[in-house]
C-alpha cells in the first residue's frame, strides 16, 4: 500500500493521519503528492501499524440488548467478578482475551458494578452473537495478554490505551479508578505506564483525575 491507500484505509484524513501517527502534516501532504518518498523503513513499519489499526478497529457504537441474541451470565448473579468472567468464558467457548473493564477485573484494580452489561473482548467477530459482547478487534498481539486463572486479558498499558482510543463512548470511571489504584500502590507513582505520543495529552488529563479520585 502507498500512503494515501494506508490512510483512506482508515478512513483518515490527512490531518487524522497525522495526528494517529505523530507524522507532520506537511510530511503526509508531501508522500501524498509524491513532492518526496517516504524512506523504505517508514513504509514498512506504517504499514505494519496500519494492518495491526485495522485488525484492532475502535469501536464507534456500544452493544444494546437484542432479544433475538443468546444472553450471557449476569455479574449481579456473583459475588466475585472473576468468577463471573469465568462463567462468561465457559459460556463463550471460543478464544477469547478480555479488555477494558473487564481487563481492569482480571487485574484487581476494578470491581465493576452489580449491573455490568457490556463485555469487551478481543476475538473473533462470532462472538456478538452474544447480548453484550463489543469485540474491540480481532487480534492482539500475545506480548499484551496476560493470564490468572484460566481467564486471558490485556495488560495494564494496552488497557489504558484502549480506554484512551475510545474515551468518545466509553465511561471513564472504571479506568480512572484503576489508574488511581495504580499511582497510590506504587509509591504515589505511574512508573512503568507506557503511552504513544497521540494519547499523551488525554492521559495527563486522566491522571490528574486519577490522582484526586480518592481525595474527592
Amino acid at each position: 500500500m502507498n500512503i494515501q491507500e494506508m490512510r483512506n484505509s482508515l478512513g483518515d484524513t490527512q490531518a487524522e493521519f497525522s495526528r494517529r501517527y505523530q507524522i507532520p502534516f506537511r510530511t503526509v501532504q508531501n508522500w501524498e503528492n509524491n513532492v518526496r518518498v517516504p524512506p523504505e523503513y517508514m513504509m514498512h513499519l506504517l504499514e505494519n501499524r496500519v494492518k495491526m489499526d485495522l485488525a484492532n478497529r475502535r469501536t464507534t457504537a456500544l452493544p444494546v440488548y437484542n432479544p433475538k441474541k443468546q444472553n450471557l451470565p449476569r455479574r449481579s448473579d456473583y459475588v466475585g467478578s472473576l468468577a463471573w468472567l469465568q462463567a462468561v468464558a465457559n459460556m463463550i467457548q471460543e478464544p477469547v482475551v478480555f479488555a477494558l473493564n473487564e481487563a481492569l477485573m482480571c487485574q484487581g484494580y476494578f470491581g465493576g458494578y452489580s449491573d455490568e452489561f457490556i463485555i469487551w473482548v478481543y476475538g473473533a467477530d462470532s462472538l456478538s452473537r452474544f447480548n453484550g459482547i463489543a469485540v474491540l478487534g480481532n487480534k492482539i498481539n500475545p506480548i499484551n495478554v496476560q493470564e490468572k486463572n484460566g481467564l486471558q486479558f490485556t495488560d495494564f498499558n494496552r488497557t489504558l490505551a484502549d480506554a484512551l482510543a475510545n474515551e468518545s463512548i466509553l465511561d471513564m470511571q472504571g479506568i480512572t479508578e484503576a489508574l488511581s489504584r495504580y499511582y497510590y500502590k506504587n509509591g504515589n507513582s505511574f512508573h512503568g505506564i507506557s503511552v504513544v505520543p497521540e494519547y499523551q495529552e488525554a492521559f495527563e488529563r486522566l491522571a490528574d483525575a486519577a490522582i484526586d479520585y480518592y481525595n474527592s
